[in-house]
């Protein structure tokens, strides 16, 4: 079995450690549980991770998010991977910070990188883990907010965090979406 599980973020190192990018930083941990890593390739930073006889092909788009969906088809036409074998790690400012959600399908909510998938994909049902950043901003500094950087407070919680959303993943591609939303949505 093949998944695709893609982080979204924006490539380059003023949005490294930046709310938007806590695709990439989860994706960067799961890789770090393992013995590979990344390199570049067509569209993405790229690693492959085995994980239960299954292959999970890690995907961190490099076309910037609002573009994302680029990537995320290359890939899936490539590999030959349903979109039920794919996965999008987002972050979500609907939900506080601290709050993990998965998915099995939904809205763009706003987010422009899951804007772009639906977009280029031509539907809104594929997985996604939403990972909340919270909304402490004001009217038209959302931009600022999302790209700002974590507070030394939020710093503190993200490695439980980012470890749990490791396990989502490795759940979703052993045991599928239901039995892994009823797992871990309830925590």
């Amino acid at each position: 079995m093949k998944y695709l599980i893609i982080g979204l973020g924006n490539p380059g190192e003023e949005y490294e450690n930046t709310r938007h990018n806590i695709g990439f930083k989860v994706l960067d941990r799961l890789v770090s549980l393992s013995n590979t890593s990344f390199f570049t390739d067509k569209l993405a930073d790229v690693a492959n991770v085995k994980f239960k006889g299954r292959q999970l092909l890690l995907i961190k788009p490099n076309t910037f998010m609002n573009l994302s969906g680029k990537a995320v088809n290359y890939w899936m036409q490539k590999e030959k991977i349903k979109t039920e074998n794919i996965l999008v790690v987002t972050d979500d400012i609907a939900l506080p910070f601290n709050t993990i959600r998965m998915r099995a399908k939904g809205s763009d909510g706003g987010h422009n990188g899951l804007k772009d998938i639906i977009k280029v994909l031509g539907n809104t049902s594929f997985p996604r883990i939403k990972f909340g950043v919270g909304s402490e901003f004001s009217k038209g500094s959302q931009s600022d907010f999302v790209l700002g950087k974590w507070t030394a407070e939020q710093e503190d919680l993200l490695d439980d965090k980012l470890d749990f959303v490791v396990k989502m993943i490795q759940s979703f591609s052993a045991i599928g979406i239901n039995r892994t939303m009823n797992d871990f949505n309830r925590r």
